[in-house]
């Protein structure tokens, strides 16, 4: 075996797993509930250790120097993946919603993982495929596009970090423009709301495979306080305008395709800003969210009337139960929205990013 094809064999024995042990990682994150964390932890085990044996063989192999910095992305990027299993463990060993918060805290290195191994992507296309929805990792004109792109000098697109300013206040919004687009073209938009105490840098990841895959614009922005303004003066809205318009600096955007989604109380914000007549958003798509039909009570008919509306809940969801999501589906269809609702009879209150592609075929072709 020659020396190329012993470091080809190197990277592929420690990136195949450790690209299998993320993409595990992705399918718990959607899956953890209170009780149930052991479950979650006994299915995903195994991945784990094939990973730290992938690591170690990664670290006694000798590397060409000109390889040392991607060499050094994958170590960090294996070092994160596991850190997280090993919170996991942890969580699994406690209880109720102590097991919880445990298993979220431990999801940030999973986070952590995607978002230092994605500064790879563009050379490696195992890893470019990762970033994509597992129904379009074999698509050769999105993969050959997507390549084709990486080619540039300089590479257009990306994740770039912006502090939004509103009045005297800034505000911190991540951006991720497919690497492909052109910014003389209008592209459609999708705003994405993450949920309370939570922030755009981190949720930006649920969305960015999807948003890639689709051509759209993504824009994470952070709430003006711990949470978004779902109660009292709307510190909000007026953030989201902002940020359109910073991102329109450089990209043009399609103002008539700008889908607002969210999160938990992200996705509760997305009635309280988007059903008003003022709005930005053409599409809603309200994720694990709450709803007060009195809500209604303060939204223009016409602005109801056909406005597109997609509901997706979790039948064990612990925080907001599914009768919120039927009561609102039930609302807005006898206000004359035009509702898509989808019921996830194995999640409770999580973000099922498995749902981000069904989403985006809804915004931008009308698929239900």
């Amino acid at each position: 075996m020659t020396k190329k094809e012993e470091l080809l064999e190197t990277i592929a024995a420690s990136l195949i797993p450790l690209l299998q042990a993320m993409d595990t990682l992705t399918w718990a994150r959607q899956r953890l509930e209170p009780y149930r964390i052991d479950l979650i932890v006994n299915a995903i085990r195994d991945n784990s250790e094939t990973l730290e044996a992938a690591l170690a063989s990664l670290r006694s192999g000798k590397w060409p120097s000109e390889l040392k910095t991607f060499r050094d992305i994958i170590d960090r990027t294996a070092t994160a993946t596991l850190g997280a299993y090993n919170g996991l463990k942890q969580a699994a060993e406690l209880n109720g919603f102590d097991a919880l918060w445990r298993a979220h805290r431990s999801i940030k290195q999973h986070i952590l993982a995607e978002r230092t191994l994605y500064t790879v992507a563009d050379i490696s296309t195992p890893i470019s495929q990762y970033y994509l929805p597992q129904e379009y990792r074999e698509t050769k004109d999105l993969i050959a596009k997507i390549e084709a792109a990486a080619d540039q000098d300089p590479s257009l697109g990306g994740i770039t970090e912006h502090l939004i300013q509103n009045g005297k206040n800034q505000t911190e919004c991540s951006v991720y423009i497919p690497e492909y687009l052109d910014s003389a073209v209008a592209a459609p938009v999708v705003l994405a709301l993450h949920g309370g105490k939570g922030n755009g840098k981190d949720f930006i990841w649920n969305w960015l495979p999807a948003a890639r895959a689709f051509g759209t614009v993504l824009i994470a922005p952070n709430s003006r306080g711990k949470t978004w303004a779902i109660a009292g003066e709307d510190l909000d809205s007026s953030t989201l305008d902002r940020a359109l318009e910073e991102v329109e600096k450089y990209q043009n955007l399609d103002r008539k395709k700008v889908l607002m989604t969210g999160m938990s109380d992200g996705g509760t914000f997305c009635y309280v800003s988007g059903l008003f007549n003022n709005s930005c958003a053409t599409h809603l798509a309200p994720f694990s969210a709450s709803f007060h039909p009195m809500l209604l009570e303060f939204i223009s008919s016409d602005r109801l009337h056909g406005l597109p509306i997609r509901l997706v809940h979790g039948t064990r969801d612990w925080m907001f139960p599914i009768e919120l999501a039927h009561q609102a589906k039930e609302s807005f269809r006898a206000s004359g929205a035009h509702i898509t609702f989808v019921e996830l009879t194995d999640r409770s209150h999580v973000f099922p990013q498995d749902e981000a592609s069904s989403t985006l075929n809804w915004f931008l072709n009308g698929v239900s």
